[in-house]
C-alpha cells in the first residue's frame, strides 16, 4: 500500500518527450508534446493525475546534500533516482531495463519523502498555501463542517506504514480521500507534522470549531388512540 500515482500510463520522456499515453488527438498529443519539451521531471510528476497533493519542490533544496540527510538509506538505487529527479541524464549502458524501471519507481518515492520535508519549509508551506486556498486537497465529508478545505496529512512519517488521509481543521477529525487515485498515496509523503504546523503558520486560517452534532431521532406519533413510531433506517 502506500504508492504513488502509477505513471505506467503517463510515462516521462524529458526533452522532446511526451506525458501522456492512449488514444488522443492530433491537437492534444502536439499539445501535451509541446509543454513536455519543456518540463522539468518535477513538474511532470506533479502533473499526473492523482498527484495533485503534492507542490513542487524547488531543486535548490533537493541539491542541498542536508536536507536529504538519511534519505540514501530509505531508497533503493538512490544516486540514480536523485539523478532522475533533477533531470541528469543517466547513460543508457548503466541500467538495463528492469534496473530503468525500478528506478523510475524509487524516484517517486524519494522525491514524496523529500516532498515531506520540504512542506515543512517556509517555501515549502507557501506553496501548499496556494493549493490549499484553490481546494486543491478537497472538503471536509462532514455535513455540520459545511464544506471546509482540508489538508493531508500521514498518519506515520516512516513509507508504507498507512495512506495519505485528509485532516479537517474545523472538526479535528481525518477522513479518507474522496478520490480513489488519492487513497493510494503514501502517508509519509506529508507526514503527521505538516497540517498542524501549516495552521500554526497560518494561524489567521484556523476556522471557528463547530461543536455541532448529529442527534438520532425516533419520531413517535399517534394513530387513533394507538401510540406508533415511525420505522428507523
Amino acid at each position: 500500500t502506500g504508492a504513488v500515482a502509477s505513471n505506467a500510463d503517463q510515462s516521462y520522456g524529458g526533452e522532446g518527450g511526451t506525458v501522456g499515453a492512449g488514444d488522443v488527438s492530433s491537437d492534444d498529443h502536439s499539445a501535451e508534446s509541446s509543454v513536455s519539451e519543456d518540463a522539468t521531471w518535477i513538474s511532470w510528476f506533479c502533473s499526473l493525475k492523482g498527484n495533485e497533493f503534492f507542490c513542487e519542490v524547488d531543486e535548490d533544496f533537493i541539491n542541498d546534500d542536508f536536507n536529504l540527510t538519511g534519505l540514501s538509506s530509505q531508497v533503493a538505487y538512490y544516486n540514480y533516482a536523485l539523478d532522475t529527479i533533477l533531470d541528469v541524464d543517466i547513460p543508457e549502458s548503466e541500467l538495463d531495463d528492469k534496473q530503468q524501471e525500478l528506478v523510475e519507481v524509487t524516484a517517486e518515492t524519494l522525491y514524496g519523502l523529500i516532498h515531506a520535508r520540504y512542506i515543512l519549509t517556509v517555501r515549502g508551506m507557501h506553496a501548499m498555501l496556494k493549493k490549499y486556498k484553490e481546494g486543491a486537497f478537497g472538503r471536509c465529508p462532514r455535513v455540520h463542517c459545511s464544506g471546509q478545505a482540508v489538508l493531508p496529512v500521514g498518519q506515520s512519517d516512516m513509507p508504507r506504514n498507512s495512506t495519505v488521509k485528509i485532516f479537517c481543521p474545523m472538526c479535528w477529525d481525518i477522513y479518507f480521500p474522496r478520490s480513489r487515485h488519492h487513497s493510494t498515496l503514501d502517508g509519509a509523503y506529508w507526514g503527521t507534522t505538516f497540517p498542524h504546523l501549516f495552521l500554526h503558520t497560518y494561524s489567521n486560517l484556523v476556522p471557528q470549531r463547530n461543536p455541532e452534532k448529529y442527534t438520532p431521532r425516533i419520531k413517535i406519533f399517534l394513530i387513533g388512540n394507538r401510540r406508533c413510531k415511525s420505522s428507523a433506517t
